[in-house]
């Protein structure tokens, strides 16, 4: 997900993707633990999502301050 599309949503959407997205991170560690993912890339790529709609998320809280 780029950076332009996580600025482009509002607080609530954005809670709810980074929801969303740490669930699909917890069932691709399951599949990696039981050998069944094909693309390990794909943790880190969900790793780095959450971080930068965590980082939006508190850039907006301390604008609002």
């Amino acid at each position: 997900m780029k950076y332009a599309d996580i600025k482009a949503m509002s607080s609530d959407e954005l809670d709810a993707k980074i929801l969303e997205t740490s669930k699909d991170l917890m069932e691709l560690r399951f599949k990696a633990s039981t050998k069944q993912i094909k693309n390990h890339r794909e943790i880190p790529e969900k790793k780095k999502d959450i971080a930068r709609m965590k980082t939006e998320k508190r850039q907006r809280e301390l604008e609002n301050k």
